[in-house]
């Protein structure tokens, strides 16, 4: 927090200038432990002196942490995002440029922010619609400022802040999809009640079964006459091995072999259509 530093001291003309503003209280002189590191090595002394300059800046870091408080995130985890800005503030900080505050302040802020970006939401949403989600809420913030004043409506947003309505409606909807829904969660408070789950739908499992017909379709017409006849009765009218090979005159045996290879001929044709991306009749899928 600022504090007034612009008290005039006993016998100054009393006209306020930068030098007669005191820094915060958590804003340490430390121009010449950054000069000092400036001029050393990589190796154990310099980075005693950054450790020192970590140690002077810290209350800084969570003061600045603090900012984002209540927003679904810990204090102490916030206070760690904040310090991870301040060490790359430090090692990237060039003392010839200025007060390491202006530098170092939003360099920790943008650290946080980007924390609640890409950290905090439950599933992965994509940059433009994180974007147009602040955008939406800070709008609705600034226009419903005013006491009584009515929730804006997704065209007095677009208008106030030049998005399309399609863009607001992404925005809105994000708002509320910051975290997820557990799919046990009850939608329904009677006696009847029941959760997310119970409203999802799910695969059925007769659509492999129609694909695998139909793909298996032009491999049996190719089969011979005699091998077609004999899937069609072990399969269609579930005789069994004995009894086709006694209608046939031939052995069991025969019978079992002929099954086996036709059945190898047929799955081979469908899995090398599939691999060439054919669908059934050898359509490209």
């Amino acid at each position: 927090m600022l504090i007034d530093m612009s008290t005039s001291r006993p016998g100054a003309s009393g006209q306020q200038t930068s030098q007669n503003r005191r820094r915060h209280d958590d804003a340490p002189d430390t121009a010449a432990l950054f000069a000092r590191m400036a001029e050393l090595e990589d190796g154990p002394e310099r980075d005693a002196v950054r450790d020192e300059l970590v140690t002077a800046w810290l209350p800084m870091a969570h003061r600045i942490a603090g900012r984002f408080r209540d927003r679904g995130e810990s204090v102490e985890d916030l206070r760690q995002v904040a310090a991870l800005g301040l060490v790359k503030a430090i090692d990237r900080f060039e003392p010839e440029r200025g007060a390491f505050e202006s530098y170092a302040v939003p360099t920790i802020t943008g650290e946080v922010k980007r924390h609640f970006r890409d950290r905090m939401w439950a599933l992965r949403v994509p940059r433009r619609v994180q974007e147009l989600r602040n955008k939406v809420r800070v709008a609705r913030r600034e226009l419903t400022q005013s006491p009584g004043s009515p929730e804006p409506s997704a065209a007095d947003i677009a208008a106030h802040t030049g998005l399309t309505e399609d863009e607001v409606a992404t925005g809105m909807e994000a708002l509320e999809s910051f975290s997820t829904l557990s799919l046990d969660a009850e939608l329904s408070a009677g006696d009847d009640g029941y959760s997310l789950v119970d409203t999802l739908g799910a695969a059925d499992a007769s659509y492999d079964t129609v694909v695998d017909r139909e793909s298996a379709k032009e491999g049996l017409r190719r089969l011979p006459e005699r091998e077609r006849a004999i899937l069609y009765m072990r399969f269609f009218e579930d005789m069994t091995q004995s009894r086709i090979a006694d209608q046939l005159g031939i052995s069991q045996m025969h019978v079992s072999r002929l099954i086996s290879r036709s059945c190898a001929r047929v799955r081979d044709e469908v899995m090398g259509q599939r691999a060439n991306g054919r669908g059934p009749g050898g359509r490209v899928a």
